[in-house]
Order: C-alpha cells, then sequence, then structure tokens
C-alpha cells in the first residue's frame, strides 16, 4: 500500500473529516500556492526536517510559506545548537518518503519516535491548513481546528510551539 493510501486509511479510520484532491506533483512552495484550489483561507506550511551536527536530534519543523526561516533563530528557540537540513537519506530512511512529500502526516510512519513537531505559532490562523499526505501528487485539507485538535494528538509526537 502506497503511502497516500495508507494516510487516506487512516483518516478515514479515524473518521476525521477532510478534503481530498490529486494534482500533478508539487514540489515546492509555488507549486502548491498555485494548485487551482489553493484559497485565501488555506494555509499552507513549509515542512522542513531538522536536525543537530550529531544527527541525533530530529525536528519537523512547520512554518508559513512567506515566513523567512533562519536556522540560527530556530537553534536558539529550541535550545539546539547547529541545527542545519537533515540529510537527504534521513527522509526515505526515518519516514520511508521521497523528498517532496514531508508532511505532519508522516510522522504516523515514524515508530522510533525521534523526530520532534514543532509548530511556528504564525500557521495557526482562521480556516483551514493543507498537507500531502506523504505524497505530493495529492493534497488534504483540513479545517484548522480539526487538525490541531483531532488530527495533531495522533500523530503522538506532542508538538513544541514557536
Amino acid at each position: 500500500m502506497s503511502n497516500k493510501a495508507r494516510v487516506i486509511a487512516r483518516l478515514r479510520a479515524l473518521d476525521i473529516p477532510h478534503e481530498y484532491f490529486e494534482h500533478e506533483p508539487a514540489q515546492t512552495m509555488a507549486d502548491c500556492l498555485a494548485l487551482p484550489f489553493a484559497a485565501p483561507d488555506v494555509t499552507f506550511c513549509k515542512n522542513i526536517l531538522l536536525c543537530n551536527r550529531q544527527q541525533t536530534a530530529f525536528y519537523l519543523y512547520l512554518t508559513p510559506p512567506d515566513k523567512p526561516f533562519r536556522t540560527a533563530d530556530t537553534s536558539k528557540a529550541l535550545g539546539s545548537s547547529r541545527l542545519s537540513f537533515a540529510p537527504s537519506e534521513c527522509l526515505p530512511e526515518m519516514l520511508g518518503l521521497e523528498s517532496g512529500s514531508l508532511s505532519p502526516l508522516g510522522l504516523w510512519f515514524d515508530a522510533e519516535k525521534r523526530i520532534q513537531l514543532v509548530f511556528d505559532r504564525d500557521i495557526r490562523r482562521k480556516g483551514r491548513i493543507a498537507f500531502h499526505p506523504c505524497d505530493n501528487t495529492a493534497t488534504v485539507f483540513f479545517d484548522q481546528d480539526i487538525f490541531f485538535n483531532q488530527v495533531a494528538p495522533t500523530l503522538e509526537h506532542p508538538p513544541v510551539w514557536l
């Protein structure tokens, strides 16, 4: 079963309300924001996998697409020195995902619970929030309250808010 099918099956099994759209691969934030169903009430997030130099601490950081990202600021806020982008092999090794398909829904595949979930406070807005279902050829939309109150707890990675 594909990661996308596993995510959608889990959402259905949990009876979590969502909207689902298939589309051409969306590799970048610009691709996501250009999707025909992207709307002003939808928050798309940059999903960034970070790690410390020793690769002993990993963070999935979600931040708005228009917000500048600085590793030094994020490192300081998390109390972890020298964070950088995790090596490309970490995504398939830790979550079984391909580049461009990272989303918080991928934390369902983090059996060892090695990744700390980190939300930028600016992603919490009115309206909906959208993520790839661990495959960049589809997008899943949730009402913000449903995502943060029903989906996020099932990820079993208590978030840190910055």
